[in-house]
């Protein structure tokens, strides 16, 4: 028996709650929202143990893996054991600028994904079809004539 695939949901809509979304998950999309709230709220309640009093959470009983959110000791920047597993900075002033790198590299993403998001609520095309689109006709297919 052959069935039609689905249409295909663009990225920027995939996560929208209905009635603005028609795009079907495993749940219903108010169930998952319902699930990330729960889920992202244990995540920030256990990072702000941390803030509160440092080293905690390797302390705490956690699925046996309690070790692993040991961290640097410093809440501004968790690192452990997970963030140099090549063993890229072998002195301090080198662990230091690989740190600095990666949260000024971090910030720079998420800028470019805000700018991303932006776009796509304003023109509803990819970025692939915005540029394919200025390059074709650069003056006619701009910032200033989205709007």
């Amino acid at each position: 028996m052959l069935t039609r695939p689905r249409a295909r949901q663009p990225w920027y809509a995939s996560g929208v709650i209905p009635p603005a979304g028609e795009f079907t998950y495993w749940t219903d999309s108010s169930t998952l929202f319902e699930s990330e709230l729960v889920l992202m709220g244990f995540a920030e309640t256990r990072r702000l143990q941390d803030y509160l009093k440092p080293g905690s959470q390797s302390s705490q009983f956690f699925l046996g893996v309690e070790k692993v959110f040991g961290g640097s000791g410093n809440p501004a920047y968790p690192g452990g054991q997970w963030f140099n597993m090549a063993g890229l900075g072998k002195t301090e002033e080198e662990l230091k600028t690989l740190k600095a790198k990666e949260i000024e590299n971090g910030r720079l993403a998420m800028l470019a994904m805000l700018g991303y998001f932006v776009q796509a609520i304003s023109t509803h095309q990819s970025p692939i079809a915005n540029l394919s689109a200025h390059l074709a006709n650069p003056s006619g297919a701009n910032i200033l004539t989205t709007w």
